[in-house]
């Protein structure tokens, strides 16, 4: 029988909180043109300039969240891959980052040289961006060309509104739903609208009535993270039992000045604590697995700004990192990849 391996993709980490391995990885990350569509002057050009100061500031970030085995992010990636193991039958089990290590390439070849050449590939990413989704499909795509590699992929499609994951966001976040709080945050990576647009099908989404996300059907809804994002939120309220007025959406992670999709929820955590909303919970299911986008801007810095704003309380639900309701769906959802054209 074909063995049939399966690769776990998450987004990466610098190697240390030291300001050069977090520069390294900036410019990785950075330069790549599905992260900023610039061309590539411009692009240099704004990256160069970028690592002037944020590695230093990014740095700190990380040091202020990082744990004794490492980058919480590979951590815990590395937990999920060692979860998912035993119920992936058809063959090993690797991981790998899209920036830093252990890189895609050196993963695949590893691979190949073992003898596997049936590959599931599982970008972590609920829903569809090019700067998460497309970026690991193509650089996997780059290393089988490029290295003459004798493999064939099957992609982990989006899962935005698929059952499994919406029953396993909405069980691990149960125990902290089911506490007294006064309002839920569901807060997603943010995105540049130009991204939106760029890749929209029609040319007509994105036409800023209130529910053009709800309408987005078909090519424009496999298209749109927004559209996604929404769907996300909306599955998950379902699952979970909450109303309406229990629960809103943000977009977070702002960077540049480029119009960024909205509500911000920098904005957001402002106006509920202005409101009288004084335990707020906080759920980022844009993110499988904690990092710095989780831990630090909304853990540290959100329920900072939370508290300055009138807020008593922000509690972090963390994501679902290793919950056993998840790798029970990931596994299912992996099984199901559809092989690659």
């Amino acid at each position: 029988m074909t063995e049939q391996a399966l690769l776990l993709v998450n987004l990466g980490s610098p190697a240390s909180t030291e300001v050069a391995d977090v520069r390294r990885y900036l410019n990785q990350f950075l330069m790549d043109p599905y992260v900023v569509d610039l061309p590539w002057p411009l692009r240099r050009l704004l990256v160069s300039m970028i690592l002037i100061k944020r590695p230093e500031q990014s740095a700190h970030a990380y040091a202020s969240i990082w744990w004794p085995e490492g980058s919480p992010l590979v951590v815990l990636s590395r937990r999920l891959q060692e979860a998912v193991k035993p119920h992936w039958t058809q063959g090993p089990v690797e991981l790998a980052m899209r920036y830093g290590e252990p890189s895609i390439e050196t993963t695949l070849t590893r691979l190949a040289g073992q003898g596997i050449n049936q590959v599931t590939l599982a970008p972590l990413y609920p829903q569809f961006a090019d700067s998460t989704t497309t970026t690991v499909i193509e650089e996997a795509r780059r290393v089988i060309r490029e290295r003459g590699l004798s493999l064939q992929l099957s992609i982990l499609q989006p899962f935005y509104d698929q059952p499994e994951y919406l029953e396993a966001l909405a069980a691990s976040a149960r125990p902290h739903l089911e506490q007294d709080f006064d309002h839920l945050l569901l807060s997603f990576h943010g995105l540049p609208e130009r991204h939106l647009h760029k890749v929209d099908p029609t040319g007509s989404h994105c036409l800023k009535s209130d529910d053009c996300c709800q309408r987005a059907e078909g090519a424009v809804l496999a298209s749109c993270y927004r559209a996604q994002c929404m769907r996300t939120a909306a599955g998950f309220a379902a699952k979970a039992g909450l109303r309406d007025d229990q629960w809103s959406v943000s977009f977070q992670s702002r960077l540049g000045r480029a119009k960024w999709i909205e509500p911000y929820t920098e904005a957001r955590l402002d106006e509920l604590a202005e409101r009288g909303v004084k335990k707020l919970l906080v759920m980022c299911p844009a993110f499988v697995a904690d990092c710095i986008e989780t831990l630090e801007e909304i853990g540290d810095r959100g329920r900072e700004q939370f508290v300055e704003a009138g807020g008593e309380e922000l509690v972090l639900v963390p994501c679902l990192n290793t919950h056993e309701d998840w790798v029970q769906a990931l596994v299912k959802l992996c099984s199901r990849a559809p092989l690659a054209l």
